[in-house]
């Protein structure tokens, strides 16, 4: 078992990144421990536990600012945020009960450095558009500082994006900043009941097309829709397609009256309001139905939002798995049987049939033994390879952040 080092501030964390150099030692970083089983399996030498860190550095709402230690509970900086009637506005998801542990112990650190947005980022984007500057320590054991605490603060290159995502190979980050913004007033979800895949890709980008400013698509095979925890939703014993609004209330009574118009041929219709519509999209963002999941594995497949239904169709009827469609169809879950190899050279050989390299296939959930061997990303080409090798060996020559955490071999 590899030791673990627990420092108090972002002083104790450059003195261990540099004793960690000093002695030739790997790190593996976490806080809340909630990410640990996605990405490879980490084999470092010691645990660099950044729990520790905790402190609101500094919040302006009125700015729209926040900035925070990377162990901070995401779930008391969204309750803090709620208060002010503001959010993190990528809808940050919350994966812990995907792989078996308790909902609410990610932290703000891994939320960044796992670099996943939920189901509003079609309109609003997802972590690295909102992340504004990260200090940290790079792998010389030097600290750092890169953006700052207002939207316009990049002139050269923008490392704020390169850090955020990268599943803490570049840096062991001691401070991030991050834009907030309003959280909506109200919100209500469009529900249209009983179409086929095929047919809910086609609503939804028509919807999301609209004058009526979507913010979220989703689709939910009526098995899916069965298991909601929603009533509303499971009472229509059939597929469902989720389009939601947001905003104050009049416009979002009168965008839902003329998308309801402007939809109506297309068969039943049922509208969930602002409670209704909170939990239904948690579900969708936290991929709630596959939670646990026992030996199951599972998939996150991004695809144009055209071909969503044909790679579900291919893959489901395939391998007997289920799924369902997030981002207008362009993001889909899937749920497979297990299989020694997680049926990676399947899932990726349908992809490349379908879309013909233009999407990319994630495992997100699969045990250690098979995490270590196959390619939990998409493969990346040789010379994208090559180029991401070079960045991480600037911040990181010796292979202090465990480099072999990242995709394509970084």
């Amino acid at each position: 078992m590899p030791e673990t080092w627990k420092p108090k501030d972002a002083a104790d964390v450059a003195s261990a990144v540099g004793d960690a150099l000093s002695a030739g030692k790997s790190l593996e970083l976490i806080g809340g421990g909630s990410r640990r089983g996605f990405g490879r399996p980490v084999e470092a030498d010691v645990v660099l536990d950044l729990s520790a860190l905790t402190e609101v550095l500094t919040y302006q709402p009125e700015e729209l600012i926040l900035a925070v230690a990377p162990g901070a509970r995401l779930a008391e900086i969204e309750a803090m945020l709620g208060e002010r009637g503001q959010q993190l506005a990528f809808e940050p998801p919350d994966f812990g009960p995907l792989w078996g542990l308790p909902a609410g112990r990610g932290t703000i650190g891994g939320l960044v450095m796992t670099g996943r947005g939920g189901p509003r980022r079609l309109s609003a984007g997802g972590p690295r558009d909102h992340c504004l500057g990260v200090k940290g320590v790079n792998g010389f054991g030097e600290a750092f500082a890169a953006g700052g605490r207002v939207v316009k603060n990049v002139t050269g290159f923008d490392l704020t994006k390169l850090i955020t995502g990268s599943f803490g190979t570049l840096c062991a980050a001691t401070e991030l900043t991050l834009k907030v913004l309003p959280a909506a007033s109200d919100a209500a979800t469009l529900v249209l009941v009983g179409l086929s895949d095929e047919a809910a890709m086609s609503v939804m980008s028509k919807a999301l097309g609209s004058s009526a400013q979507v913010s979220s698509a989703a689709h939910l095979p009526a098995d899916i829709a069965r298991a909601s925890s929603v009533p509303e939703i499971v009472g229509q014993s059939a597929a469902v397609t989720l389009l939601r609004l947001e905003g104050v209330r009049p416009s979002v009574t009168a965008r839902v009256a003329h998308l309801a118009d402007t939809l109506q041929a297309l068969g039943p219709q049922a509208l969930l309001g602002r409670e209704q519509s909170v939990a239904l999209w948690k579900e969708i963002a936290d991929a709630a139905w596959f939670a646990g999941g026992g030996d199951t594995v599972v998939w996150k497949l991004s695809v144009p939002p055209s071909k969503g239904a044909a790679v579900g169709a291919r893959l489901a009827g395939e391998l007997s798995g289920r799924c369902y469609y997030d981002w207008g169809g362009g993001g889909i879950w899937f749920e497979l049987p297990g299989a020694d190899d997680a049926h990676a050279a399947h899932v990726r050989r349908v992809l490349n049939e379908v879309v013909a390299g233009d999407g990319h296939a994630t495992l997100m959930r699969a045990p250690d033994a098979v995490r270590g061997t196959e390619d939990v990303f998409q493969p990346l080409a040789p010379a994208l390879a090559a180029l991401t090798r070079r960045v991480q060996q600037q911040f990181d020559p010796q292979g202090i952040f465990n480099p072999g955490r990242m995709y394509g071999g970084l």
